[in-house]
């Protein structure tokens, strides 16, 4: 009798393992789908066989799309059957002329409504009004390959007029400096250090998304003193060059669609960078970027960094006194007053030891 139940207990024990094994199989098998599903299609071709295909637990499978296959089918509709590319200016519908100086504010009652995401989460529906894209169909541009240098030189603005890509000299290819900005008193002083500092300040443009409680805070764009009484500080002088759209703080949730916004005040210049609200610029900058990413040979590029500390790096007339480099680790949450903080640990700074491509 004690075999006999020991045996049994032994069967069920297999059978529990088996069950097991099963089970944790059948997840295995949904995640590995759902990740192939969520793979860039490199055809872009409409999965019609899988548009009937329901999640057990009542999901559709296609709710997570990136909706690309309608962006495509939009992009078809506009450009014609062959959805060819072409790379003049004056016959191409995809990318519209960059002008420059230009500025949002010369779109003024152009803007678009959307449904803010924070609130529209909740269930609740808040309008705002924000500008538009630059372009409203960037899949038209790109067809979803890595663009050609002769397509991505046609993409920028020059502060010679009608002059584009190569003919558009270094010194004169515009960039434009979006920053998120939230209740940040140091902003204006970030804004005055991008003009001041730049080695060619007239082919600078900035957008600020300024998250601020009317009021309280200072606007990123107000200058300490009024222009008539020194119209010589950068806020003054390079007035036309700075848009800044303003939100009322309680609608700030967090820097990503605040960089949403600042994105959609980009309008064709040459170069784009995103920069934090309280930084401060060394001299000549922009040709020091742009030394660095022309480098590259190579127009899909991005340079990305963490900055160094400010004091003892920085001497009087701007220039940087360092040539070595942060080393983020040790990512981790902080306790803030209400709510954690992430904050970078770093070692000591120190010379980048990559050299060359791989």
């Amino acid at each position: 009798m004690a075999l006999n139940k020991g045996k049994s207990n032994s069967n069920n024990n297999n059978r529990i393992g088996l069950s097991l094994i099963g089970i944790i199989l059948c997840l295995y098998t949904i995640g590995l789908f759902a990740s192939i599903w969520h793979l860039p299609n490199p055809t872009h071709r409409r999965r019609s066989w899988m548009e009937r295909v329901k999640l057990p637990f009542g999901g559709s499978i296609n709710l997570s799309r990136t909706g690309i296959e309608d962006v495509q089918a939009n992009a078809i509709e506009v450009g014609g059957s062959d959805n060819s590319v072409t790379n003049d200016y004056a016959t191409n519908p995809y990318i519209p002329e960059a002008k420059w100086p230009v500025s949002i504010r010369d779109e003024d009652g152009n803007f678009e409504d959307v449904l803010h995401p924070g609130h529209k989460a909740k269930g609740r529906d808040v309008k705002m009004q924000v500008p538009k894209m630059w372009i409203d169909d960037p899949v038209s541009i790109h067809q979803n390959k890595l663009m050609t240098r002769e397509l991505a030189m046609k993409i920028g603005s020059c502060t010679t007029p009608n002059a584009h890509g190569d003919e558009c000299p270094l010194s004169e290819r515009t960039i434009y400096v979006a920053i998120a900005s939230y209740r940040d008193y140091q902003c204006r002083d970030t804004v005055t250090s991008i003009f001041e500092r730049a080695k060619y300040p007239e082919r600078v443009r900035v957008g600020v998304t300024d998250q601020i409680v009317e009021g309280e805070d200072g606007p990123c764009d107000a200058p300490y003193r009024p222009c008539k009484e020194d119209p010589q500080q950068m806020l003054c002088k390079y007035k036309s060059q700075i848009d800044v759209f303003q939100v009322d703080a309680p609608l700030a949730i967090g820097p990503v669609f605040a960089r949403h916004l600042g994105h959609r005040m980009y309008r064709g210049e040459y170069y784009y960078m995103q920069s934090d609200a309280h930084v401060t610029y060394t001299r000549d900058w922009d040709m020091d970027i742009i030394g660095q990413l022309e480098a590259t040979k190579n127009e899909m590029a991005v340079l990305s960094t963490y900055l160094s500390d400010v004091v003892g790096n920085i001497d009087k007339n701007g220039k940087s006194l360092i040539n070595t480099r942060p080393i983020m680790c040790n990512t981790d949450y902080e306790n803030g007053q209400n709510n954690k903080y992430l904050r970078h640990g770093s070692q000591p700074e120190a010379v980048p030891t990559i050299r060359g491509t791989p």
